[in-house]
């Protein structure tokens, strides 16, 4: 919690100095969740749950070239997000978000291989954007989705 507000102080600091600057800020947020898929049916039903600590890979290129790497992680919700205030005229252009792993003792194979989601954002300064969530399946199906 600790560590949350310490990071909303430095956003909050970094949005302040653009602003005394003169540069227009502009403020993304990119957010998803990671559920495991219990059946592997690839579809989210009552019998899956959300994933606590799966880790997600944001990679954005800005409209100024600028390659960033952002990592996230979920939170007891199967939630992960990642935001960021900069100058307007470095914002993101496109994106790249992935799963990385699941922490889930019974739930650690990712359903698709090829689950990355390519996007361009083209928000206005204060928007989200939200990504189709991940899927994790267990090892062994259970008996009840057979």
């Amino acid at each position: 919690m600790e560590m949350e507000m310490q990071k909303k102080m430095m956003m909050g600091l970094f949005l302040l100095l653009i602003m005394l600057s003169g540069v227009r800020a502009w403020t993304g947020e990119i957010h998803g969740r990671v559920v495991c898929d219990v059946c592997g049916d690839s579809s989210i039903g009552p019998e899956d749950h959300a994933l606590e600590g799966a880790e997600v890979a944001v990679l954005c290129i800005t409209k100024s070239g600028e390659v960033l790497n952002y990592q996230a992680f979920t939170n007891s919700k199967g939630v992960y997000a990642v935001a960021e205030t900069m100058p307007d005229s470095d914002r993101w252009d496109s994106c790249l978000a992935r799963p990385m792993s699941s922490f889930h003792k019974h739930c650690v194979q990712l359903a698709d291989a090829n689950s990355g989601v390519k996007f361009s954002y083209n928000h206005p300064s204060g928007y989200s954007l939200a990504i189709r969530p991940f899927l994790y399946r267990p090892a062994n199906v259970p008996m009840y989705c057979i």
